[in-house]
């Protein structure tokens, strides 16, 4: 099988700054204790921009990628794959910041939260690198659960 062009490879890479962009808050505490990584939030940054200057930006955002890209035929299917992968990415970082949002007004923010926080940080981070380095490869990002949804969807 061929690897498709450079330039699918690169949108389909680019896809993974949608996750990334709702995962940047969840490394606060561990931006405080190593400023150094700051410097990964600057990839998200239009992304987390536009989501900001637009009313409802990241449903807006959603429902442009998801009916333009996902559900248009033309588009390559590397493009697809990897852009609706990045969405279910997205959508469990959605689900996870809300449970957050519930349990730090009644808990505040402790401990045990802060390494919450930073997990989910770490493990997004594993994440979009490993989709980005897959798609530069040629190859699709392999994630359990998530890739074979991704099919069932595209079929």
């Amino acid at each position: 099988m061929q690897a498709p062009p450079i330039w699918q490879r690169l949108l389909a890479a680019a896809a993974y700054l949608l996750p990334w962009s709702d995962a940047i808050p969840f490394g606060r505490s561990l931006f405080g204790l190593f400023p150094f990584l700051q410097w990964l939030s600057v990839p998200a940054l239009p992304v987390a921009m536009l989501q900001q200057m637009v009313p409802f930006g990241g449903l807006v955002l959603f429902l442009a990628l998801y009916l333009g890209v996902v559900r248009n035929g033309q588009v390559p299917y590397p493009i697809r794959f990897n852009v609706l992968q990045a969405i279910l990415i997205d959508i469990v970082l959605v689900v996870v910041s809300l449970a957050f949002n519930l349990l730090i007004n009644p808990l505040g923010s402790g401990f045990a939260l802060r390494t919450i926080s930073n997990s989910v940080f770490l493990g997004t981070l594993v994440v979009v690198l490993f989709g980005v380095v897959q798609n530069l490869r040629g190859r699709d990002a392999d994630l359990p659960t998530i890739s074979e949804a991704v099919r069932m969807q595209l079929y």
